[in-house]
């Protein structure tokens, strides 16, 4: 695979496999995709094995291996093969072009396993060597002190400019959206970020105009959401968080299951009070504010279940972004003694964003509701991630406290001192 221009947004020519995987007959499908991309697999000499990992509720993943006689499992791991195929109805969500040269950009900076090919639905690439966290695992300091440090890599080295080869599908999107708008008479009016181009602003606005409108309570929901996305971005989108112009290159989905352990054999210097990782599924990496990729991440340490008892206090909080700090200096050479100014300025910012991975996932749910095909609650999931973005607007602007209403334990957990 070529060398990713970032100057100029260029991403490497990736084999594409004109076939698809399909959920129904798994085994024969994924098999003919391995075979197209290495036909030495085939053949009594070799032992071609599928591992399924259910950790992900959008794709399906499956680890491909051969386990040829007289392999290490290590030998084994090295030729693995991840095959990633999109969940239905999932390009609603999530730009595939974008992902894939997001995956590109990533790999070449040493941050993501090689592409391989694409097929019509999905990815094939690289294995990484690790064990998937829980999100019990997250919260034990060793692991967070190494997301912090992995994470601040990420959003010191990756240019957040060039980072699409094309017009992204929100901008066609929205584009369209605007002209239907000037058409309409019910309010609902398209957000304008400070910056054009690829974002997690645009990616949730994207969002709101694919929910369902065909009846008035589901308009009226939808004109709602978009309110309140205008209101967050006058409040939120005032470029003054690290990176540049208040953006950095972000992961924007780091729940449990895309942190990976990496095995200590694998690492150089191990050290005792930190564990290295890396991450893994960039279908929603999109230059956003440092304190949301940040914000959205320490919300995934109450689990798929969402257990707010987990939430990080803000002495935890400050702990991880002190460790954030430290590597996100390393990696842009700024000098020790702005350390603490910047640890300051994070804290405060990701506290401003703590309420915006519910409205983000929330809406997304809203839509997984519509299109997904899996065994997962999206409708209720929605309702309670929506309900921490109203939990903290109500704290922001007092209304809770007037109401004389008790704090939700995920409010008094972040306030938490400990």
């Amino acid at each position: 695979m070529g060398s990713y221009d970032s100057e100029n947004g260029v991403a490497p020519a990736l084999r594409y496999i004109p076939l698809s995987y399909s959920p129904a007959e798994s085994q024969a499908t994924a098999l003919r995709l391995i075979l197209t991309l290495f036909p030495h697999w085939e053949g009594p000499e070799n032992k071609v094995e599928f591992v399924r990992f259910t950790d992900g509720i959008t794709n399906t993943l499956l680890k491909i291996i051969n386990r040829k006689a007289g392999l290490t499992d290590a030998q084994i791991d090295e030729d693995a093969v991840l095959m990633r195929a999109y969940g239905n109805g999932t390009e609603i969500l999530i730009d595939r072009e974008r992902e894939t040269t997001s995956h590109a950009l990533l790999a070449a900076r040493g941050l993501a396993p090689p592409l391989l090919a694409r097929f019509n639905n999905g990815l094939l690439y690289r294995f990484i060597r690790g064990k998937p966290c829980g999100h019990l695992d997250l919260v034990t300091a060793p692991i967070y002190r190494g997301v912090a440090r992995r994470l601040a890599q990420w959003h010191a080295v990756l240019p957040t400019k060039g980072a699409t080869s094309a017009p992204s599908q929100e901008s066609s999107i929205i584009a369209h959206a605007e002209a239907e708008s000037a058409k309409q008479e019910d309010g609902f009016e398209i957000i304008q970020p400070r910056r054009a181009g690829p974002s997690m602003w645009a990616v949730l606005q994207k969002w709101i105009l694919a929910l369902p409108a065909s009846t008035p309570e589901q308009r009226s929901r939808r004109l709602s959401l978009q309110q309140e996305l205008q209101w967050v971005l006058a409040q939120l989108d005032d470029g003054k968080g690290i990176g540049e112009d208040g953006l950095v290159f972000s992961h924007c989905d780091l729940l449990c299951a895309n942190v990976i352990v990496l095995p200590t054999e694998d690492v150089a210097q191990p050290e005792d009070d930190v564990t290295a990782v890396n991450f893994i599924d960039y279908e929603y990496a999109v230059p956003a504010p440092a304190a949301f990729d940040i914000a959205n991440h320490l919300a995934e340490w109450i689990g798929y279940d969402c257990d707010y008892n987990m939430t990080p206090t803000q002495s935890v909080r400050r702990q991880f972004l002190t460790e954030y700090t430290k590597s996100y200096c390393e990696n842009r050479g700024l000098d020790e003694s702005s350390q603490a100014e910047i640890v300051d300025r994070l804290v405060q910012d990701v506290d401003r964003f703590r309420g915006i991975p519910g409205l983000y996932w929330g809406v997304w749910s809203l839509i997984q509701a519509q299109i997904s095909q899996i065994d997962f609650d999206y409708a209720g999931y929605a309702e309670t991630r929506l309900g921490e973005y109203w939990a903290w607007k109500r704290e922001m602007d007092g209304s809770r406290k007037k109401a004389g209403e008790e704090i939700p334990l995920r409010e008094q957990r972040w306030a938490l001192e400990a």
